[in-house]
Parts: structure tokens; sequence; C-alpha cells
């Protein structure tokens, strides 16, 4: 009982130690996706942190996200409020409270807007009008967080690794994601501007789809250009910014119609490119056929070459009839049947031929057997 016990022993070490060489060698040779995941990974530095505080491990959204923020400089307006003392508390936390929008008119408007969008209109009880004070609050709250996320790139580009270290990183993924929610609250909030421009816009050519599209894009950009610093309503810069988008969209329209005057025909949609692709390949590939014959490089006997030749008018190039199976019997002295069994030989050394050389089905089926 004893030396089966010590043999037991000596099975599960041997196969622990199995399991931790295959554990370091998976280590030392990553998988390709494991690769593709380390080479698009952000470093993080791991240096510096706070005496007692564990760095969490970010999740592969996170890095990606922390890719993004550090590939480019942030931009933001600046302001003398973001250098005061206590300048985070007073801009975010002693701050009035700002309504949220309430954008479930939209989707219904997006949903049919081809139809009748541009005789609906939203009723002013869902939506939310600010005043210019509170259009200052959110835009200082926007850009000052992206003040922050500037000010921390900084910091991380000082220093020689050019990385976070995971406080940083917090603070990046932080401060970026502040940013994105108040921009979404501004631009949901403005949302009825694009929609009454819109509306508001002569352009019988322009897909008013496309013009509310490019009014979404343009209001977006306005967010993140306005100066709430020089005391201009939000309402004003933007309607001018989704204006000059939709007279950037009408000019692309107009020189697009210029290069392709022609009106949309459904017959000309009608193709047989099919058909014509087809008919070139069978006539390629007769003229393969006819030169592998020509040229014997299919090793053809005598009596096949002439079987093919009388049989398909090979000599004449098609210009006379072919021969029947019993013409050419009466010719070489043997049957017809006899010419049938010549002939479907010399066509399966032709196929082979044709297949490794022309086709290149023939490596392709070799490689599916070798994979089985």
């Amino acid at each position: 009982m004893k030396s089966a016990r010590l043999k037991t022993e000596k099975d599960r070490c041997r196969i622990v130690a199995v399991g931790e060489s295959m554990m370091q060698a998976t280590n030392n040779n990553p998988s390709p996706l494991e690769q593709m995941r380390r080479r698009h990974r952000v470093g993080v530095s791991r240096t510096s942190t706070r005496a007692g505080k564990t760095a969490r491990q970010l999740s592969h959204e996170d890095e990606r996200l922390l890719n993004q923020i550090l590939v480019k400089e942030q931009d933001f307006i600046d302001s003398e409020v973001f250098y005061e003392e206590d300048a985070e508390q007073s801009i975010y936390d002693d701050a009035p409270d700002i309504p949220l929008p309430d954008t479930i008119w939209y989707h219904p408007v997006m949903d049919d807007i081809s139809s009748i969008a541009r005789t609906r209109t939203v009723k002013s009880s869902q939506q939310v009008i600010l005043t210019g004070a509170q259009e200052r609050v959110l835009f200082h709250q926007f850009n000052y967080s992206r003040y922050r996320v500037y000010k921390l790139q900084m910091e991380v580009w000082a220093t020689p690794s050019k990385k976070p270290n995971p406080e940083q990183a917090d603070q990046l993924l932080h401060w970026y994601r502040k940013s994105e929610r108040i921009r979404e609250q501004i631009a949901e909030t403005n949302l009825a501007l694009v929609l009454a421009m819109a509306k508001r816009t002569r352009m019988s050519e322009v897909d008013f789809a496309d013009l509310v599209s490019e009014g979404n894009m343009a209001l977006l950009r306005a967010v993140d250009k306005f100066d709430a610093g020089r005391g201009f309503k939000f309402s004003t810069y933007a309607c001018r910014a989704i204006l000059k988008a939709f007279s950037r969209q009408g000019m692309k329209l107009s020189k697009y119609r210029q290069r392709f005057p022609t009106d949309f025909d459904p017959k000309l949609e009608k193709s047989n490119f099919l058909e014509t692709k087809r008919a070139d390949f069978e006539k390629d590939t007769a003229s393969e056929v006819r030169e592998i014959v020509v040229a014997n490089r299919a090793d053809l006997t005598g009596v096949e070459r002439t079987v093919l030749e009388h049989r398909f008018g090979l000599e004449t190039g098609g210009m006379e009839k072919p021969m029947t199976l019993e013409q050419v019997g009466q010719i070489i002295g043997v049957t017809k049947e006899r010419v049938r069994q010549i002939q479907n030989k010399a066509m399966e050394k032709i196929r082979v031929e044709l297949e490794a050389n022309f086709l290149g089905t023939v490596d392709q089926e070799a490689e599916a057997v070798g994979a089985s």
C-alpha cells in the first residue's frame, strides 16, 4: 500500500510539472490573438501609485479608449474659471441642476422621415429650452472636463515612458467619459434645431434624411467649437453652423449632378454581366483546349489527335462541319463505338491538363485532401 501511495504521489507531481511547463510555454509563445491584443494594448506605468491603492486591471474597452485618448491632443475652449481655486467644486458641485432632454419624440420622426417628417411638429412639453445661464454651466462643465484630459495628456507625455500610471489612466478615462456625456446632453437638447432648419431649407434636390444627417454632424461640431464666454446663445451659433452644412451638402450634390447629369433610370441597372462573363470564360477555355491539342501538351497519341481533329474540326478552326463518329471510324478503320472510346480517353487527358494548368483546380483539391 505504501509503495502504491508513493507511486500515486509521483504521478501527481509529474502531472503538475507538465502543467506548469505547458503554461510557461503558452506565456512564452502566445497565440496570434493574444499577440494582437498585446500589440494594441496601451502600456500603463506601474512606477507611481498612491500608497495603499491597488491598481485595477483595465478592460479591453478601457485600453482601446485610453489608446484613442492619447493619440491626439485634446482640444478645449479655455476659460479663466478653470484656474480658480476649487474650480471643480464651483463648476460641478455648486452648479444648479440642468434638466435632461427627452429625445423619445425624435426617433419616430427619424423612422418615417421620408414621408411625414416635414409636417410633423415637436410638442413644446417634450422640449427642454435652456437659458443663457444654463448653457454657460453646461459648456463650462464640458470644456473643464476636456481641459482636465488635456492636462493629464501633458503630464503623461512629459514622462520618459510616455505611458500613464494607473491613477492617471483612471483619471483620463473618467474625465473623457464625463466630457462625452455632457456633449451628448447638449446635442440632444438642441436636436429640434436640426429639424427646424431642415424644414425651412428649400433644397428639393437634396433628400430630407441627408439634410438631417448633415445637420446632426454640424450640431456636434458646433458643440465642440462654441465659446460660452462671449455671451451669445448656443442656438444662434448652432443655426449658422447647420445652415453652412446644408449649403455645403447642396454644393456637393450640384457638382455631382454636373459630372453625372443623367437621371436615374432603372433600365440602366439591368446588366448581363454574368452572361458576358460566362461567354468570355467559355471562349477562353475553348481556345485553351485547341492549344492543348495542337501543342500536344496532354501527351495524346496519333490516333487520339486524329479523332479529336476530325470530330471537332480543329484542323480547319471550326470552318468545316465536324464529322460524326461513324465518319471518323471510316477514316481510321474502326467502329464508331471504338471511336467513342478513343475520344473519351483523349478528352480525359485534356481535362487533367486543363485543370492543372488553366483552371487551377488540381492544386486546390490536393490541398483539401492534405488538410483532411
